[in-house]
């Protein structure tokens, strides 16, 4: 079989490793420079941090066996000090306890997919954005800026899994005709809510003390939704110094998204500062950001990703005809360790059909 893999993010990485033994020739296409999509890691001025996905759960036996088991666990690091949260009005508060373990790699996130990518002989085209997925006799046709792609010489797959956010999914499968496969894919894909969140990067050359690695705002009714401590990873922040991470309220990244970049530091700051009521706060010596339009898909069960993949009928039709769906969004769950297990799901159930042929 040739197997396509839309976007090199943790699903695609996943559904790439779980083909590594199947009798399949697989190519990704990634319209970025690099791998692991959401969960990002970043280097400046010494620093190395994690500006999107924070950390990998391990509450998912699956994903702990391949964390600490299947792939290589050099650097693998667990952030011991707990979540903490807070409230509308800034008040702090013990969280729940919490034993799952918060995992990333002393070179940053990233590194779970570049890991997964490793152990397989799959093609990884970067930079590499695909235009449309539609239907070429009893295969699948992907083009880029008008051109045909395909494995050296523009041959069309047998089965593609579509891994980018619902909403670029779902382009991806536009133009399609009624009766067309796509179509009700599409129609289901559409369906699917996603939030935005904007990530301030804060920079201060001095040394904070907290109880906590991270707070987080439950109720989504404070200007910051996250705030994590980046210095308590190691191989991340050098010695006397503090990285804030603070991912921006819902409410707040939407509204202010496509602001200044200038003007976003200056707000972010201004509500780090007040929700830990540290006046040292309001000058980092330098910052950073990210936007994230498609960051979460509105799930935890509720999002028509969740449905999707609880009745199965719209995807199961589609796979029969060799087109594939995976990520968080999916499984209706914003986190890594969904993303995982989704596109292990789905790297799965190719590999049994390209065995089966």
């Amino acid at each position: 079989m040739d197997v396509a893999i839309i976007g090199a993010g943790a699903a695609g990485a996943a559904a790439a490793y779980a083909l590594r033994e199947a009798p399949a020739d697989v190519t990704v296409f990634e319209k970025s420079r690099g791998v692991c999509g959401r969960a990002a890691t970043r280097r400046k001025n010494g620093c190395r941090y994690d500006h999107g996905a924070n950390y990998v759960k391990s509450d998912d036996e699956r994903i702990a066996r391949l964390l600490t088991e299947e792939l290589d666990a050099d650097g693998l690091v667990d952030v011991a000090e707990p979540v903490y949260a807070f409230d509308a009005d800034g008040e702090i508060r013990e969280g729940r306890d919490d034993d799952a373990r918060k995992w990333s790699y002393e070179a940053g996130i990233t590194q779970v997919a570049k890991r997964l990518f490793a152990r397989t002989d799959a093609t990884v085209r970067l930079e590499t954005r695909v235009d449309e997925c539609s239907r070429a006799g009893d295969g699948w046709r992907l083009t880029a800026g008008g051109a045909t792609l395909g494995d050296g010489g523009g041959d069309d797959f047998d089965a593609v899994v579509l891994t980018p956010p619902a909403p670029q999914t779902a382009d991806l499968l536009g133009g399609a005709d009624p009766d067309d496969r796509r179509a009700a894919l599409r129609e289901a894909v559409a369906g699917v809510d996603y939030r935005s969140v904007v990530t301030a990067v804060l920079h201060y050359p001095f040394e904070l003390d907290y109880p906590w690695y991270a707070l987080v705002n439950p109720d989504k009714d404070h200007e910051v939704g996250w705030l994590s401590r980046e210095e308590l990873k190691p191989g991340h922040v050098p010695d006397g110094e503090s990285l804030l991470i603070a991912q921006m309220g819902q409410s707040w990244s939407a509204a202010r998204i496509d602001d200044d970049p200038a003007a976003l530091a200056e707000a972010a700051v201004e509500h780090v500062t007040g929700l830990l009521e540290d006046p040292r706060l309001a000058d980092p010596d330098w910052t950073d950001h990210q936007r994230w339009r498609y960051a979460l898909p509105a799930g935890n069960g509720e999002s028509e990703g969740a449905g999707l993949a609880a009745d199965g009928s719209v995807r199961e039709r589609c796979e029969r005809a060799g087109l594939y769906v995976a990520g968080d969004w999916v499984v209706g769950e914003g986190r890594v360790h969904a993303a995982l297990h989704s596109g292990l799901d789905v790297g799965g159930r190719i590999a049994g059909t390209a065995a089966e042929e």
